[in-house]
């Protein structure tokens, strides 16, 4: 059986994939170098064509979704971006601050605790401290009510709506992203009963549920990436974290049957002719990974391999819009 996809690239939204609109939090990862920030970017563009209020968010990352959606560079404060998408890119010792004055609801006691040099070589020792300010941030940030404020109620009260309706966090690369999930399962394991066990509880309980948050998975049909990306799928699913999409990047539209490739592959060709070799060979590594990935079950959606378009440009994350 040829395990590519159907060779007519369409917008996968009609494929009978689940629609991940309804979903409030989405978590993007992947191997390094796969395409999740492009991922990231496109999917925030096709729910904002949809309607949905999104907010993006950077974990501490080389600021690159400003090029991709076409807006300013985007710092540590939250900017609108685009027609219904805001984003941000988050900063650990920045949202740690937001999270202390949240706490101590003083920004000036704060300052007296935080930024006491003591205190802040301890916090830098604790073990994922400054991953939750992120998560924890990005997070919070699915809380938040149009009137200013905040609930962790599936449905909004009546009357009122999400300021986001979609959050997506663009995560580390695969460990260290795996990493970050796992911070406020660790907090609830060691922390004491207090304000940062709570909201790490109520955080997991929203990350846990599959009707409101899930994690995005990227990859390449490329060996390495297939192979990491089945690890990281294993990972998640031991955390009981919903996977609803896997998402495949850099598709090449298959231009010879199986059968054909075999030939090609078999036989010295003309130096003219070695371009056909090339391609077979890249067709055969493609079949050979979308085969693994295959057999993880998971809801795919193909993204094409972008020939005439900088991947990264507003123009390509357009493009892949369509098909998610």
């Amino acid at each position: 059986m040829d395990p590519s996809p159907p060779r007519a690239f369409g917008p996968l939204g009609t494929n009978g994939l689940p629609s991940l609109d309804a979903l409030r939090f989405i978590y993007v990862t992947g191997k390094g170098g796969v395409g999740k920030s492009t991922v990231a970017a496109a999917l925030a563009r096709a729910m904002a064509a949809r309607g949905r209020r999104v907010l993006v968010c950077m974990t501490n990352a080389k600021e690159r979704l400003s090029g991709m959606l076409g807006s300013a560079p985007i710092g540590p404060d939250i900017v609108s971006a685009a027609p219904n998408i805001d984003a941000v890119n988050m900063e650990p010792r920045r949202c740690l601050e937001e999270y202390g004055v949240m706490i101590l609801k003083v920004r000036s006691l704060y300052r007296a605790l935080f930024e006491n040099r003591y205190v802040d070589s301890f916090f830098r020792a604790v073990p994922g401290l400054y991953e939750w300010s992120m998560l924890g941030k990005a997070w919070y940030h699915t809380t938040e009510l149009l009137s200013g404020q905040t609930t962790d109620d599936p449905e909004p009260p009546y009357a009122d709506g999400w300021k986001y309706e979609t959050v997506i966090v663009d995560g580390p690369a695969t460990g260290h992203g795996l990493d970050m999930l796992r911070v406020p399962r660790v907090l609830l394991d060691v922390a004491a009963a207090g304000p940062m066990r709570r909201e790490a509880e109520r955080a997991w309980r929203l990350f846990q549920d599959p009707s409101h948050a899930g994690v995005v998975v990227v990859t390449l049909p490329e060996d390495m990436p297939a192979n990491e990306t089945t690890e990281l799928a294993e990972g998640i699913r031991e955390l009981n974290l919903p996977i609803p999409r896997l998402v495949v990047n850099g598709l090449l539209p298959p231009l010879f049957q199986a059968e054909q490739r075999g030939r090609i592959l078999a036989h010295e060709l003309p130096a003219g002719l070695s371009a056909a070799h090339a391609r077979a060979t890249r067709e055969q590594i493609q079949d050979a990974a979308l085969t693994k990935l295959r057999a993880l079950s998971l809801p795919t959606a193909y993204l094409p391999f972008l020939v005439s378009q900088e991947p990264s440009s507003p123009q390509a994350i357009l493009a892949l819009a369509h098909h998610l």
